[in-house]
């Protein structure tokens, strides 16, 4: 039942310790994964934490209270606390407590405790999605609130399963190349294939929709590639800019069988339906106010897509994205870096996408030469004297403006830039009138909201041949930026404490380096300020990918 020899220790706050040099490790850190949120992988100790969305999420995969109990025992070095198996039974016998199944054209809410759906239904939250109680005690459901009463049983502790079905959609012939068409050979990489194969499921255990995550640069456009080629279906592939539409396209041609004709944008620049259609978040959500229709969405909608596959899928619950998750008929793949909201709402991608089908260690993909190694480096500075004084005076808001433009991190940054002269530097920023002071005081070019999307691509076209070796960036590099000699970023400002945005950053300059190169990521903080206890929390995500973090006083 319990050996002290083995790895793990799972406490009654339902933390779980397993040990790295422990030869179980890995056996048991392959199989947690299944169950468990991975918290913090630093070098000796790795956290997880059972969850109740980790539990709904494997309950969804099929697993069972006792199946957990059952690897929990395996492992453990010590006793199992009672609560904590009264907790797995609990929670994972929540899913599926309540089903979305479909009789002919009804959808239809349905439990074997109809005394309990009946309750749920009284709730302000979800009295308003019952047309009409059934004599057996389901509850018939608007097709058109699919997606949202799976939002909101799911707030209420009871993620919905939904055996609702989805609609075939039409078929259409595409496949993978052997070689892509700029000439670069292409095999599928293991974890790929491992992905790909989890999202479409096998008659053991059928596929559905669902979640992969994977770091950046480590080739999530080519598990949808992939994903897309096998189901061979009309495809609608979301993106959260017209960059990365543009990126997407790019890789559709190289990699897939599929033509300039066959391959179709809509966006603000370009409205062209075609098998495959790539559309950006915005253009989908857009209306002339908040009181009109959504202009766009009927034409989606009534196109018989097989699979709508949603890139940067963490950003679906912002309430301007949240209208495209009600696709629910439709077979749906989320591809992300990282799940992390700094609002806590990750359940919505589990309610309106599905369950996390497939996830990977950062570390583990830097072990096998797949991203780029990196060190993280902390640079802390000090206000100018003249500024330290006022600074105690001025309002919360103004004293963390100030701490982000704090102009001795200009010279902090020409000091980094010289240090890596030669190399491809991306400075990183969140402030339009920071970054503007930068772009001059360094003649680089800088990147913002306002910057035309043609200009935007021939810099980056310029960055990637090495006409230029400095780019300064607001938050629209943070995502979907195809830049893979990037190797140097330097963060002088961002969105306050958020995990997600440091997670994406970190992923600008993580694809392997032809050289085989290491990559620096650098943070200038102001020391004795607001900033640096959000400098602390952004850190977290690295610390829990195994990241240690240097600091550097300046």
């Amino acid at each position: 039942m319990f050996n002290p020899a083995n790895p793990l220790i799972v406490q009654g706050d339902s933390t779980l310790l397993l040990e790295v040099n422990n030869p179980l490790f890995e056996d048991a850190r392959e199989i947690l994964a299944s169950f468990a949120h991975l918290e913090k992988s630093p070098e000796y100790i790795h956290t997880y934490h059972l969850t109740p969305l980790s539990l709904w999420n494997a309950a969804s995969l099929g697993w069972d209270a006792e199946q957990v109990m059952a690897v929990l025992q395996k492992y453990t070095k010590y006793p199992i606390p009672q609560n904590v198996g009264s907790a797995i039974a609990e929670q994972i016998g929540r899913f599926g407590k309540i089903e979305l199944v479909r009789e002919k054209e009804k959808l239809l809410l349905r439990s074997s405790d109809p005394v309990l759906l009946r309750e749920l239904l009284k709730n302000p939250a979800t009295r308003h999605f019952a047309s009409k109680m059934e004599k057996d005690g389901s509850a018939e459901v608007s097709v058109s609130f699919r997606g949202v009463v799976k939002q909101a049983f799911m707030e209420l502790g009871y993620p919905i399963n939904d055996l609702a079905g989805y609609v075939e959609g039409a078929p259409y012939p595409m496949s993978m190349r052997t070689e892509g068409l700029d000439g670069s050979p292409f095999t599928l990489r293991k974890y790929q294939d491992y992905a790909v194969s989890a999202f479409i499921g096998s008659t053991a255990k059928p596929g559905g929709s669902g979640v992969v995550v994977l770091p950046c640069g480590a080739g999530k456009t080519v598990v949808g590639l992939e994903s897309m080629t096998r189901l061979s279906k009309k495809t609608l592939i979301l993106v959260s800019n017209i960059t990365a539409a543009r990126q997407w396209k790019r890789e559709i041609l190289n990699r897939t069988t599929l033509t300039e004709e066959e391959v179709g944008e809509y966006s603000g620049e370009d409205k062209t339906i075609r098998p495959v259609t790539l559309a950006t978040y915005q253009i989908l959500t857009y209306r002339k106010s908040k009181d009109d229709k959504f202009v766009h969405f009927d034409i989606f909608n009534r196109e018989d897509w097989g699979l709508i596959l949603y890139d940067e899928v963490h950003l679906l619950p912002a309430p301007v994205f949240k209208f495209t998750a009600e696709i629910q008929a439709r077979r749906r793949l989320g591809l992300t870096a990282t799940l992390i909201r700094e609002d806590g709402r990750q359940g919505d991608v589990f309610a309106l996408i599905g369950p996390k089908k497939y996830d990977v260690p950062w570390k583990d993909l830097e072990k096998q030469g797949w991203i780029a190694s990196a060190r993280c480096v902390e640079v802390r500075v000090d206000l100018p004297d003249s500024e330290k004084l006022s600074y105690l005076s001025m309002a919360p808001k103004q004293q963390i403006r100030s701490a982000y433009e704090n102009v001795n991190k200009l010279s902090v940054a020409r000091e980094i830039i010289e240090r890596h002269k030669g190399e491809k530097i991306l400075v990183l920023g969140q402030y339009i009138t920071q970054i503007e002071s930068f772009g001059e005081e360094f003649d680089a070019p800088v990147i913002k909201g306002t910057t035309p999307n043609p200009e935007r691509d021939v810099l980056y076209q310029k960055f990637r041949d090495g006409e230029i070796n400095l780019l300064i960036l607001s938050r629209v590099g943070n995502m979907a930026i195809d830049l893979p000699d990037a190797n140097i970023a330097i963060q002088v400002s961002g969105t306050f404490g958020s995990r997600q945005e440091e997670a994406q950053r970190l992923g600008r300059i993580l694809r392997p380096k032809a050289n085989g190169g290491q990559a620096v990521f650098y943070s200038i903080v102001t020391r004795d300020s607001k900033e640096l206890d959000f400098a602390m929390n952004r850190q977290l995500f690295l610390a829990e990918q195994g990241y240690p973090y240097e600091i550097e006083y300046r």
